[in-house]
């Protein structure tokens, strides 16, 4: 069987799609989705459930409101099988503490896109 994707590619677009999170400037960003995220692309995370890119980039203004100069930070490489990415990540403030951590599952378009993110918060519980 090929390989759907190399692990540099899907690298690729998961810093495309971190980077549009930090990225201030609205058209950049929505640039920097577009070429990392499709157009009917879902995001799931403990506090929402977002459908399309319009409603994500809408999302990350308002990431960028709430931690103001904050940065999402890659924590780990990226792990691809498939067309299935995992990454984990952390919200930096900008004197470096951290704010907020957690770890995303994607799945990747035939296009190498994401079409789906489903993130979680905070390190992973204790078994028990």
């Amino acid at each position: 069987m090929e390989a759907f994707m190399t692990v540099p590619e899907a690298r690729r677009t998961v810093q495309a799609y971190v980077g549009a999170w930090n990225e201030p400037d609205e058209a950049r960003r929505r640039w920097l989705f577009e070429q990392s995220w499709t157009e009917d692309g879902t995001y799931t995370d403990p506090s929402v459930h977002i459908e399309g890119r319009e409603a994500l980039v809408r999302h990350s203004r308002k990431f960028a409101e709430r931690w103001p100069r904050a940065e999402i930070v890659l924590t780990s490489g990226v792990d691809q099988h498939h067309r299935m990415v995992c990454f984990s990540w952390r919200v930096v403030a900008p004197d470096g503490r951290t704010l907020r951590e957690g770890i995303d599952f994607g799945e990747l378009a035939e296009d190498g896109r994401l079409q789906r993110v489903v993130g979680f918060f905070g390190p992973l519980p204790k078994p028990g």
